[in-house]
C-alpha cells in the first residue's frame, strides 16, 4: 500500500500518543496538537484513514491504530531509527543533528535500503538516543520507562534512553557524558525537585529536574 507522507505522519503520531495514554484512544484535540493543525483537518484524516482500515475511531473513546496501522507505523519509525544511527555512525553526524534529517528521509528509502543499512550496522537494536528499533517483523524491543528524576539515592544506573530531542539539550548532555550506555550513581538528591548529583567515569556531576526527566534509567545489570 502506498501512502502519502502526510498519512505516515499521522500514524507514527497515534502510534506514540496511543502509547502515552496506555493504549486508550487518543482524542482529536490531542492529534490537531500534536500535528499542528486544526480539529477540522484531523476529523477528515481520521475519515480517511479508517477507509483504509489503518484506524478505528469511537466517539467519546477517539482513536486508536488497527492491526495495519500498527505495522506500518512500526515500520515508519523502524527506517526513522535506523536512519538516526547511519547518519551518525557512517556518515559522522552529531546525535543533536540527525532526528531532523531522518524525519525528512524515513519516507523515501525503500525495504532493501533499510535491510542495507540494518546489516551495515549488524542489526542494531537501539538509536542514538537509546530508543528501540522495532525489528524487521514488527516487534519493539523493552524501552527504558523510568526517568532519572525518580531515582534513589544510592542507586547504580545505567542511561537508557533521552527523550527530548532539543539539539541545545543533547549537545549538552554529550558534553557531560550522560550519554545512553553510561553508567552512573545516585549520590544525592536534593528535596523539591532540586538537582540530583551523580557519579560517572570517576567525576561528580550535577544535573537540574528538568534534564533528568528527560533521561530514562535501567538497572545496571539488565
Amino acid at each position: 500500500m502506498a501512502l502519502s507522507q502526510a498519512v505516515e505522519d499521522y500514524i507514527k503520531a497515534i502510534y506514540r500518543l496511543e502509547k502515552e495514554e496506555g493504549g486508550k484512544g487518543v482524542s482529536t484535540t490531542k492529534i490537531a496538537r500534536e500535528m499542528e493543525v486544526s480539529s477540522a483537518s484531523v476529523t477528515n484524516m481520521i475519515k480517511r484513514l479508517a477507509d483504509l482500515d489503518l484506524v478505528k475511531y469511537r466517539s467519546y473513546y477517539g482513536t486508536t491504530l488497527t492491526d495495519a496501522g500498527k505495522k506500518i507505523a512500526l515500520e515508519i519509525i523502524r527506517h526513522h531509527r535506523l536512519l538516526e544511527l547511519y547518519l551518525k555512525e557512517v556518515l559522522g553526524y552529531s546525535w543533536d543533528e540527525v532526528h531532523d534529517e531522518a524525519e525528512n528521509l524515513e519516507h523515501h528509502i525503500s525495504e532493501q535500503f533499510e535491510d542495507k543499512i540494518a546489516e551495515l550496522l549488524d542489526n542494531p537494536t537501539h538509536d542514538p538516543h537509546g530508543d528501540p528499533i522495532p525489528s524487521k517483523d514488527g516487534v519493539m524491543p523493552e524501552i527504558a520507562t523510568r526517568p532519572l528524576s525518580e531515582v534513589e539515592k544510592g542507586e547504580t544506573l545505567m542511561i537508557g534512553r533521552v527523550v527530548d530531542q532539543d539539539p541545545e539539550l543533547l549537545r549538552y548532555l554529550e558534553e557531560i557524558g550522560l550519554i545512553p550506555g553510561i553508567e552512573v550513581e545516585v549520590i544525592d538528591i536534593a528535596p523539591f525537585k532540586g538537582p540530583i548529583t551523580l557519579k560517572l567515569e570517576g567525576k561528580k556531576q550535577i544535573v537540574g529536574y528538568e534534564v533528568a526527566v528527560n533521561l530514562f534509567v535501567i538497572s545496571s545489570e539488565d
